[in-house]
């Protein structure tokens, strides 16, 4: 499994989980920047992604839905605040209406994403950062931290392509 640490901070109101392949950094930078290979791991195995739009430029946005095992869709958004590319990306992301509208502006998870070479190989640490306990206690509980985990598990077969 790729993912080798995982770490909950409540005080700090943050949860990272950190992954290494055997990849270089730019084929793992691309698996953010292209939208196929990202909807083929951002959802865990069991709620797939679709990206319907992504923008991966400094304010561009993307609009994704999660499907379940019962069809059921889950939509999301993300801003793209920075980008230094191969090595940091940030983002806002949230829950969306049926229309990609905001669900609750408040609620926004600002993302951060480190990719480090450590002899050829790629350590990528992703960094959710939350604005309340609360909000942090209701997306753990919703599964996050398992479906992080599952998901980056599916992006060794996209590298290994």
């Amino acid at each position: 499994m790729t993912v080798i640490s995982t770490d909950k901070n409540v005080q700090d109101l943050n949860f990272t989980i950190v992954a290494e392949f055997d990849a270089k950094i730019e084929r793992v930078w691309q698996i953010w920047q292209d939208p196929r290979k990202l909807e083929r791991w951002w959802g865990p195995p069991t709620w797939p992604a679709t990206f319907d739009t992504l923008e991966f430029v400094v304010g561009g946005k993307a609009h994704y839905y999660m499907t379940g095992p019962d069809g059921d869709k889950a939509r999301g958004w993300w801003r793209i605040t920075s980008i230094d590319a191969p090595h940091r990306l940030t983002f806002d992301d949230g829950f969306a209406d049926d229309n990609w509208n905001p669900i609750d502006d408040l609620d926004i998870t600002k993302m951060v994403v480190t990719l480090q070479d450590i002899g050829g190989r790629t350590r990528m640490t992703t960094t959710s950062n939350f604005v309340s306990a609360e909000q942090m206690q209701k997306l753990i509980e919703m599964g996050m931290q398992e479906g992080m985990g599952l998901a980056m598990g599916q992006i060794d077969a996209i590298l290994a392509e």
